[in-house]
């Protein structure tokens, strides 16, 4: 070889072990670079890792002795992924019938062609319990050991077939307290919500929070599942042996009475703690889907929240408590009722349409006389009347703590749709709509010594394995105490005077009936009305209220016929619940500590 060749075969390896210098010192330089780096842990992130949601356990509800009233079970998704099925027609025959699935439908899922761009896994079915999933279990691996992988097309085989477990939101009570209670939708499994009562107020709350994690794509990378907290678990005030009591008797006074529906409300007027609450109509939880359709647009979900209505006598509680506080009547104040009353351009009657004469302020009551009324609230004037009205909370929300509150607004002097004629017409619960919880909210300020609490159905939060109680809060002071004691004792004699059918023997009771007609055309008259009751006792140191309402009754249209009854069957059966001994034991027992 000449010198040239040799020449520049000696330049061209020069110029490569150049260039491979060059190479080799690049791939160094782009390694140990900052960017490098970032380009690395982004491609990571990218292709090695995918971000996952994980949802935590939805918290339990329970009733005020820990009984369960809402917890989860686990339950399954059943489907195919189609690239492995290899006998359609005996998976249609094995889920025929299961869940409501029908042969044909099953089949034509069975049968989609593979497509990686469009077809790879089909939904036969969900909520399937685990004993079931069991069943299809055992019959997969018997099909399995007689054919293998599926390959003989003439033998069964449910190849292909899978199942995915996973929450689904349970009420081993079915129906009782659905009012209260609620429900969570399934319709979206993952972003599931609380409707109505409990599961929607505190919704979030129970549903926790869920947790966004980076989980490998390589299987063998994966150390385990993240632990999600579970959500927020509920201690209700509601006790679930007085919630079916109350219940059962709502159900049979509204069937015996041929009314329309009926409420009952029970509460401890010194705290606020709601004990029952009864409304109707109720469903099963756990066939939510099946009924929920008629509280959309034309039934309330629970009446004693969401459902306004004019609640007659009961209201005079709040007109007369609200004079005598004012100082404008007192017990001894004498009215000559000559049975109609002219005021703000119109007439109002007494409920038998006759003058009773002279009458003190117990009477008035105890014979529960429109007149009367109508008389006390001009004497205590709109200005007082109306304030110490919203005092009550009368026109606004009580916020108790269950999804679904309406309130009808409260028109008072200056209001466009107001008259002077309504004064008189509101003093005795005429022209003025109420939720019956708001009206057990005021009246509970008279049980309890002039103070209002607010109603609520939250005990204790139980989260992270501890528990956190709830504390009453005082909505407002509307009367002073003595006022509240003076027409407690009013309503107590109202009541034995008249030998109401509301009495509990044994028991020294407060209470008002209430009979509101309702209006038919724009015109009132006694063929359907709204039968009302309000107690309290034992009177003297009042541990619990009953508010019932019971709408359009047939038999009788009279409060004092229908709802006060239906508020001595059930105190007769609450005392007992509540270890509340008759009031000559508690003589008995304080005459020999003595």
């Amino acid at each position: 070889m000449n010198k040239a060749g040799v020449s520049r075969l000696t330049i061209i390896g020069s110029l490569l072990s150049a260039a491979s210098l060059l190479i080799v010192f690049q791939m160094v330089r782009i390694q140990g670079s900052t960017k490098h780096q970032e380009l690395s842990r982004w491609a990571d992130e990218q292709y090695s890792y995918a971000i996952e949601n994980y949802y935590p356990e939805r918290g339990n509800l329970y009733d005020r002795w820990g009984r369960l009233l809402a917890g989860n079970e686990d339950v399954f998704e059943v489907g195919l992924i189609l690239q492995y099925v290899t006998n359609p027609s005996t998976i249609a025959r094995t889920m025929d019938g299961v869940n409501d699935l029908k042969y044909k439908d099953v089949l034509e899922n069975a049968s989609k062609v593979y497509d990686p761009k469009k077809s790879i896994y089909a939904v036969l079915t969900d909520f399937l319990p685990s004993g079931v999933v069991d069943i299809l279990s055992e019959i997969k691996q018997q099909y399995e050991i007689d054919n293998p992988y599926g390959h003989d097309s003439k033998k069964p085989s449910l190849r292909g077939m899978v199942w995915y477990p996973h929450l689904k939101r349970s009420y081993p009570e079915n129906s009782l307290a659905s009012n209260i209670i609620g429900f969570y939708s399934f319709r979206d499994r993952q972003n599931g919500i609380g409707y109505y009562g409990v599961e929607e107020y505190y919704d979030d709350l129970l549903a926790g929070s869920p947790m966004e994690t980076f989980m490998p794509r390589n299987p063998y990378m994966l150390e385990g599942l993240p632990e999600v907290p579970a959500g927020a678990s509920l201690v209700l005030t509601i006790d679930r042996e007085i919630q079916a009591m109350v219940e059962k008797k709502l159900d049979d006074a509204v069937k015996d009475n041929e009314a329309d529906y009926g409420v009952v409300i029970i509460m401890d007027p010194r705290n606020g703690e709601i004990l029952a609450m009864a409304s109707q109509p109720r469903i099963n939880l756990n066939q939510y889907w099946e009924t929920e359709d008629q509280f959309k647009d034309k039934t309330p979900y629970n009446r004693a929240i969401s459902e306004t209505y004019e609640p007659g006598s009961v209201y005079k509680v709040l007109t007369m408590s609200a004079a005598m506080d004012a100082g404008a009547v007192d017990e001894k104040t004498i009215f000559n009722d000559p049975g109609r009353f002219e005021y703000g351009g119109g007439v109002v009657y007494n409920w038998n349409r006759q003058g009773h004469g002279k009458q003190d302020m117990q009477g008035c009551m105890q014979k529960s006389l429109n007149v009367c009324l109508a008389w006390v609230a001009t004497e205590l004037g709109k200005d007082k009347f109306y304030e110490y009205m919203q005092a009550y909370g009368i026109g606004r929300m009580t916020n108790v703590d269950l999804g679904g509150e309406k309130i009808w607004p409260f028109s008072v002097p200056g209001d466009s749709d107001w008259y002077p004629i309504q004064l008189v017409t509101n003093s005795f619960g005429q022209g003025v709509a109420v939720t019956p919880i708001q009206m057990a909210t005021a009246v509970s300020a008279v049980a309890n010594g002039g103070k209002m609490m607010k109603p609520h159905v939250l005990k204790a939060i139980i989260q992270d394995g501890q528990q956190y109680n709830t504390s009453p809060q005082v909505l407002g002071v509307p009367i002073k105490p003595e006022t509240a004691r003076a027409m407690n004792e009013m309503l107590v004699k109202s009541l034995a005077n008249e030998t109401s059918l509301a009495l509990v023997p044994g028991y020294k009771i407060a209470g008002k009936t209430g009979t509101a007609e309702i209006p038919v055309g724009g015109v009132y008259g006694t063929d359907q009305t709204n039968a009302s009751f309000v107690g309290w006792g034992p009177a003297d140191n009042p541990k619990f209220l009953v508010y019932v309402w019971i709408a359009r009754p047939k038999k009788s249209p009279w409060g004092s016929v229908v709802a006060a009854p239906l508020f001595r069957d059930i105190v007769k059966e609450l005392v007992v619940y509540l270890d509340i001994p008759p009031e000559t034991a508690q003589e008995n027992l304080v005459a020999k500590e003595g």
